[in-house]
């Protein structure tokens, strides 16, 4: 897949591991995924534009960089995107965030959406869809499917693991969208899990079932 950047950096794969192991408890679970969403986020923004502006230090004026051009949006699919978002507002506080709510129709087992609330400038900013496990991609699909009914051109995906269907998926329905991952897992099993993976995230992150 030409747009997918594996994000490999040893401390995030370290906790990717803590992530997988079963005996990692509710707490921690949530911890390890802000963490991850965290070290992640250096490398989305990597490329963002900078510009640069005169200040003045304690011992003197200065020219220096800032963020400049650019508008940033999250939208972490419900529920367990939002544990990805809080990870990422530790740096960037102000950073506008959208949510959209999905949940498979029984029988087709297809993604329909419930819930969705954008920021109002949406169109104009650069949007990154959190979805923590890109399993059968159906999901994350159908929420770049509602950004792009909104006006939004510029779309990122951000994942901790994926499936390679899912991944497939991604590529052959929105080829021009990144996607960035830390690891790529066997596949999926037959209720559509990743494996080896780390189970339902949003359970393991909320203590349910």
């Amino acid at each position: 897949m030409s747009n997918r950047i594996e994000v490999k950096h040893p401390l995030i794969q370290h906790k990717i591991t803590m992530l997988r192991d079963s005996q990692t408890n509710t707490k921690e679970f949530r911890e390890l995924v802000k963490e991850i969403s965290t070290l992640m986020w250096y490398e989305v923004t990597r490329d963002l534009p900078l510009k640069q502006i005169s200040i003045d230090t304690p011992l003197g004026s200065a020219e220096a960089e800032v963020i400049s051009g650019i508008k940033l949006a999250l939208v972490p699919i419900l529920r367990s995107g939002l544990v990805m978002a809080s990870g990422i507002e530790n740096i960037m506080p102000s950073i506008k965030i959208g949510h959209i709510g999905l949940c498979r129709e029984e029988g087709t087992l297809e993604p329909k959406d419930y819930y969705c609330k954008l920021p109002t400038d949406v169109e104009s900013s650069e949007v990154i869809v959190l979805e923590p496990m890109l399993a059968t991609g159906r999901s994350v699909c159908t929420a770049v499917d509602l950004l792009k009914k909104r006006g939004v051109s510029d779309i990122k995906i951000m994942s901790l693991i994926a499936a390679p269907e899912g991944l497939a998926l991604v590529e052959e329905r929105h080829p021009e969208v990144k996607v960035y991952v830390c690891s790529v897992d066997r596949g999926l099993n037959e209720q559509g899990y990743i494996v080896p993976g780390f189970g339902d995230a949003g359970d393991r992150m909320f203590g349910t079932k």
